[in-house]
C-alpha cells in the first residue's frame, strides 16, 4: 500500500538530512516529490533552487512550480539552520539568520501554497519544529524561538486554512536529536548525554522522522490537524 499514490508534495530543505529522508519516503509511497533548497540535492526530488528566507525567490519558484503542476497536495516546511551561541555572545547576524530561514522561510512558502490548497479544498501542511521549540535549550535561544514560533503558526494556519470548507490540515512534527549532518560537529560526549535523555537510549535516524511526516501527509491522519507530534524517543530535558 503506497500512502501517497498520485499526490504531489513539496519539501523544503530537501538536499540533506531529514528533508532528504522525507523526499525518499514520500517517493517510495507514490508521491511526485518537488524539493526546494538553496543547493542542488540528490535523492528522489525534482529540485528547485531558492533561498526560503528570500520572499522574491519564493514567489519566483512558486510561479515555476504552479505553472507545471495543477495542484499541490502536501507541503513540508523542513528547511532550517542553526547558529548557536550563549545569549550574551550571540550576534545580531546569528539571530537574524536563524529567524530568516527557520521562521520567515516557513511563512514565505505557506502564504503562497496554503491558500492554493484551500482553493482546491484539500491539502496537508507539515511544519518541522523541534523539541527545543517546546522545552528550550542552552545556547539555542534563537533556534528555540523560531521553532516555538513554527508551532504558533501551525496552530493559526490549522484554523485559517480550514475556513469556508478549506479542508487543509496543518500539523507540526517536533523531532528530538537526529543523526544528520547538523549533528556531525557535536562531540561524542555530548551525543552520549543526549542519548541518555531519551527513554529509548538512542538518537533518531532521519527515516524515523520522515515516517512520522508520512503519517501526517497521508489519509491515515485525515482527522488530525493543529497538533504537534513529538518524535523524540521519550526525551526528558
Amino acid at each position: 500500500m503506497r500512502l501517497l499514490e498520485g499526490r504531489t508534495a513539496i519539501v523544503t530543505g530537501s538536499s540533506n538530512g531529514i528533508g532528504n529522508a522525507i523526499c525518499d519516503v514520500f517517493a517510495a509511497n507514490g508521491a511526485s516529490v518537488i524539493g526546494i533548497d538553496a543547493v542542488e540535492g540528490g535523492g528522489e526530488a525534482k529540485t528547485y533552487i531558492a533561498d526560503v528566507s528570500n520572499t522574491s525567490e519564493c514567489e519566483r519558484v512558486w510561479e515555476q512550480i504552479s505553472s507545471s503542476y495543477d495542484h499541490i497536495d502536501v507541503l513540508v516546511n523542513c528547511a532550517g539552520i542553526t547558529r548557536d551561541a550563549m545569549t550574551r555572545k550571540m550576534t545580531e547576524e546569528q539571530f537574524d539568520q536563524v529567524v530568516a530561514v527557520n521562521l520567515k522561510g516557513v511563512w514565505n512558502l505557506t502564504r503562497l501554497i496554503g491558500p492554493a490548497m484551500q482553493d482546491c479544498g484539500a491539502g496537508s501542511i507539515i511544519n518541522i519544529s523541534s523539541v527545543v521549540g517546546v522545552y528550550g535549550n542552552i545556547g539555542q535561544s534563537n533556534y528555540a524561538a523560531t521553532k516555538a514560533g513554527v508551532i504558533g503558526m501551525t496552530k493559526s494556519w490549522a484554523k485559517e486554512f480550514a475556513l469556508k470548507g478549506g479542508g487543509v490540515r496543518v500539523n507540526a512534527v517536533a523531532p528530538g536529536y537526529t543523526m544528520t549532518n547538523m549533528m556531525s560537529t557535536v562531540p561524542e560526549k555530548l551525543l552520549e548525554r543526549f542519548r541518555g535523555q531519551t527513554m529509548l537510549g538512542r538518537l533518531a535516524e532521519p527515516e524515523e522522522i520522515a515516517n512520522a511526516v508520512l503519517f501526517l501527509a497521508s489519509d491515515l491522519s485525515s482527522y488530525v490537524t493543529g497538533e504537534v507530534l513529538h518524535v523524540d524517543g521519550g526525551m526528558r530535558l
